[in-house]
């Protein structure tokens, strides 16, 4: 998957990946109720996800073909370019900039640090 995801997209997938597999109108059912979209709404989502390959709807069950994770790591990487231009030490200092971390969240950065650069 290489298109954005839009917040009522996410929103959307968000409830798909709870329920997954799940008949469309039961979809339209949920979405109505978590979302206070109408049918048209949810259709038109679908519709959305499915030019995306984000979704698949066959005979009238609906699927993720993306997961959490996948969109989370696209949307992590869109947000590091587009702000810091890739740079991962100033995203990280200007988060941190105004935080104090706990001594877990500490030890817990320095082991992803260590699992990244392998050592």
């Amino acid at each position: 998957m290489e298109c954005r995801i839009a917040e009522s997209e996410y929103r959307f997938l968000d409830i798909l990946w709870e329920r997954e597999p799940i008949n469309s109108t039961e979809l339209v059912r949920v979405c109505e109720a978590r979302l206070g979209w109408k049918k048209s709404t949810t259709y038109t989502v679908i519709k959305n996800l499915i030019e995306k390959h984000a979704v698949r709807n066959e005979q009238a069950v609906v699927t993720a073909l993306v997961t959490r994770e996948q969109v989370t790591r696209q949307e992590s990487d869109s947000l590091l370019e587009r702000t810091y231009g890739g740079d991962v030490p100033g995203f990280i200092a200007a988060f941190l900039s105004d935080r104090r971390l706990t001594r877990e969240e500490a030890d817990r950065l320095r082991q992803l640090i260590e699992e990244a650069t392998g050592e």
